[in-house]
């Protein structure tokens, strides 16, 4: 069985792979049109016709909401609740603009059904619904030319019996529903709807797209989909509930990075993964952290997500003038197709076309050889752009890269300064195809004293997928008063909770031995709107204190605390993945290491560069920049204000002076 982790980016395709004992990586540009034909294509490369496992990170649910190319979706709810997805919680997304009006939502009103029924807070049906007048909705779903239909009624979560009823008579009709109490089972019904209307938005699509990996594999083969929750599930389990798998690629980066930087004995990070059309960017103090509060354009999506702050800046990221004559660089990429102007295809100027006219791509190199660059395209281009901005075509380079390193430092500050943290304390650990290009530059504008790059970082969101655990997540709304006398409560209801557990991870073919699971409380003070969620553990009224003070200046202990929701993460560790490490064996790096120097801009000032291949380097050796450090998935840039070390794992240590 040769073991697959896959990342489908914006311009390329990522994979690593293990075959018995030996690592490879490959990558290759996306197919946008059909993302499927670029992953089928990689693995037959790498595996021929021999059995795989495969391990997915698929922006099939992102790209069908953000490009508003999901299924005809029918909503189901309470009569006189139809717009409850629409009113949301009164956000203006340009809060001055007296012109502001919100795009339509994906299910248009017409779309939307109301039943008369009621189940009140505490479960007990205040009125019952008409299987006759239930019947006949179903029908008239049916023929709205809807493909998928969420149900989502109040207080499902604690009686999920009307929900469960109608969900039965719209199967019966053939149609694709998605059930709140079992999408995410937790009050706040605009939140809880929006997260079940965005699943039977995408669960057709990702559906038909996972139907055709599958059919594409051999019966032996299997296929697992990231979660952005940093764990993985079955594609059957993805297919019912693809709204877990939003941010699944970034996750994979998190988790990989999370691993590489604790191998080499760094568990405060900031995590930096600059791709082709986007940079995502998290902070791990000491654990990879997890948001309840996430959306994706514009829809809130509450089931548990990393907590990743993304900005529309990579490699391929289109540098252009605006009305006003002002540099700008994306949030618009040049993608896989055209691609930048030196991948043979692309008019307009990129991050990476500035990257290699400055001399921080080496042609030769770039994957491996086997990817031709054409240098001579950006000559031409350069200077009419440089014309029109009144710069030399050599300021103009860096002027892009200086555009873009200011909104990815924007980035880094959102989730470290701006949450009271201070990034000298952190080491930034940067990954992604240009990643190793920027990181320097970037952490000595924070003032991050030392970068990690691991081995094979443009693939590195694909080595985290396959590595991670299998993850499932449970939660439901409890509304217990006065914590403390209500611990056996809790434990009667996580054990619940396990128990679902248990069967649902015996369905993944977890082995029971290596199940482990984590519970926890989203607490607030009595009277809050908003909740902090807390290891379940002893001690955790008092940790919930804690935590309220170093997040908000403050805290109550004589106030009464409120436990809102509890929660289960369950999960199994993965068979057959681990990471190799090397001995430190040197001190000095070997003659052959280092190939002719080549001249590269740093600060205006061209500077003699001598070229590095990792794939020489050992344990121990030292590089002082000027340097380009080259291999297959990447370029690191070594400043001259850089000095780098290779680790015992493999990884390169940059200070930054």
């Amino acid at each position: 069985m040769i073991f697959i982790g896959v990342d489908t980016g914006g311009t390329f395709t990522d994979f690593i792979y293990r075959d018995g004992g030996e690592w490879g990586v490959y990558k290759l540009l996306s197919t946008p049109s059909d993302p499927a034909a670029a992953v089928l294509a990689g693995i037959r490369h790498i595996a021929g016709s021999g059995h795989v496992h495969i391990v997915h990170g698929s922006t099939v649910a992102t790209n069908a909401i953000l490009e508003r190319k999901g299924a005809v979706t029918a909503l189901v709810t309470n009569r006189g609740f139809e717009d409850v997805i629409e009113l949301g919680r009164q956000y203006r997304g340009s809060l001055y603009d007296l012109a502001y009006r919100k795009a339509p939502h994906i299910v248009p009103h017409d779309l939307r059904f109301g039943i008369e029924c009621r189940v009140i807070p505490d479960g007990t049906v205040l009125e019952g619904m008409n299987d006759e007048s239930a019947a006949r909705v179903a029908r008239q779903v049916a023929d709205s030319g809807s493909e998928s239909v969420a149900v989502c009624f109040l207080f499902s979560f604690v009686n999920p019996g009307h929900e469960t009823r109608m969900g039965e008579l719209l199967e019966r009709l053939g149609m694709q529903v998605s059930l709140s109490h079992q999408i995410l089972g937790e009050f706040r019904e605009f939140e809880r709807t929006s997260t079940t209307v965005v699943n039977a938005y995408v669960a057709p699509r990702m559906k038909g797209y996972l139907s055709n990996l599958l059919d594409s594999l051999d019966e032996k083969d299997r296929l697992s989909i990231m979660q952005s929750n940093g764990g993985s599930i079955s594609a059957h389990a993805a297919m019912r509930e693809p709204v877990r798998t939003i941010l699944s690629g970034p996750a994979g980066g998190v988790v990989g990075a999370f691993e590489a930087g604790r191998m080499s004995g760094f568990t405060k990070l900031i995590t930096f993964d600059m791709g082709g059309t986007s940079t995502d960017v998290s902070l791990l103090d000491g654990a990879v952290s997890l948001t309840f509060e996430s959306s994706i354009g514009g829809y809130p999506v509450k089931v548990p997500m990393i907590d990743i702050h993304t900005v529309g800046a990579g490699g391929g990221s289109v540098a252009f003038l605006d009305a006003g004559g002002a540099l700008r660089v994306g949030p618009e990429s040049a993608g896989a197709d055209p691609g930048p102007i030196c991948y043979g295809r692309g008019t307009r100027i990129t991050v990476t076309d500035a990257n290699l006219y400055l001399g921080r791509l080496v042609p030769e190199y770039f994957l491996g050889g086997q990817m031709r660059l054409h240098p001579e395209r950006l000559e031409p281009v350069f200077r009419k752009m440089s014309a029109a901005a009144e710069l030399s075509p050599r300021e103009l380079a860096e002027g892009i890269l200086s555009v873009v390193n200011s909104s990815m430092e924007k980035a880094l500050r959102v989730i470290s300064i701006e949450r009271g943290h201070n990034p000298q304390e952190f080491t930034l650990l940067s990954f992604g195809g240009a990643g190793g290009m920027h990181a320097a530059f970037l952490a000595r504008l924070l003032g991050i004293p030392r970068v990690v790059v691991p081995r094979h970082a443009g693939i590195l969101s694909a080595m985290g997928m396959l590595i991670a655990d299998i993850v499932k997540d449970y939660s439901r709304t409890v509304m217990l008063r006065d914590s403390r006398p209500t611990d056996t409560n809790l434990e009667e209801l996580f054990g619940l909770m396990e128990t679902r557990a248990w069967n649902d991870l015996d369905d993944e073919g977890v082995r029971r031995e290596a199940v482990f699971f984590q519970r926890s409380l989203d607490m607030r003070y009595r009277g809050q709107s908003y909740e902090i969620t807390v290891p379940f553990a002893p001690g955790y009224v008092e940790e919930f204190h804690r935590l309220h003070e170093r997040m908000y200046g403050y805290g109550s202990p004589e106030r009464p605390v409120e436990i809102v929701n509890v929660r289960l993460r369950a999960g199994g560790a993965r068979e057959g993945i681990e990471s190799d490490v090397q001995e430190k064996v040197s001190t000095r790096p070997d003659a052959r290491v280092f190939q002719i120097g080549r001249p590269v801009v740093f600060d205006s000032k061209v500077h003699d560069t001598r070229i590095v291949d990792r794939s020489a380097l050992r344990a121990g050796d030292r590089i002082a920049g000027p340097a380009l450090v080259v291999e297959y998935s990447s370029t690191v840039v070594v400043p001259p204000f850089a000095k780098a070390t290779v680790d015992g794992c493999g990884n390169l240590l940059m200070d930054i002076a």
